[in-house]
């Protein structure tokens, strides 16, 4: 099985991701932040990472890009709660920003159990595969 990097401010996001991907056998760590997460990942040996693009100091995106410098190899699928513009907001569709900036998938939060397992299971399949994003919370497998 992998060994899986969850990176996400909110603690209860992070119990409940390593509650269901060590049920099925991963190995998981978990950082609060972009640093923490960086310095994680240099000295561990990781197959995946799980990262929030929203918390405080380096976000997810940032925290993606010096990944991706380290390691460009390493598939990261990128979770928020805050995932799309709205028509009052003209801010951009974070979630399908992150896949045009390198990450391999996209997972809008709140997610049911299933989804984040088949994003898992398809990120470690193909290892680097074209991005694809879910457009809703649950969203059927990739």
């Amino acid at each position: 099985m992998a060994s899986i990097l969850i990176v996400d401010d909110n603690k209860t996001v992070q119990l409940i991701a390593r509650l269901l991907l060590e049920r099925e056998g991963h190995r998981t760590t978990s950082a609060s932040d972009g640093p923490t997460a960086l310095r994680t990942f240099r000295e561990g040996s990781f197959d995946l990472l799980i990262v929030d693009i929203f918390m405080p100091g380096m976000d997810g995106l940032g925290t993606m890009k010096l990944v991706h410098q380290y390691r460009p190899d390493v598939p990261i699928i990128v979770i928020s709660g805050h995932a799309f513009s709205s028509r009052t907001t003209p801010s951009p569709g974070f979630l399908s920003m992150s896949t045009r900036l390198g990450a391999t998938c996209s997972l809008k939060k709140p997610f049911k159990s299933a989804a984040p397992l088949s994003y898992v299971a398809q990120c470690l399949e193909q290892n680097k595969t074209p991005p694809y994003s879910a457009s809703s919370p649950g969203a059927a497998s990739p």
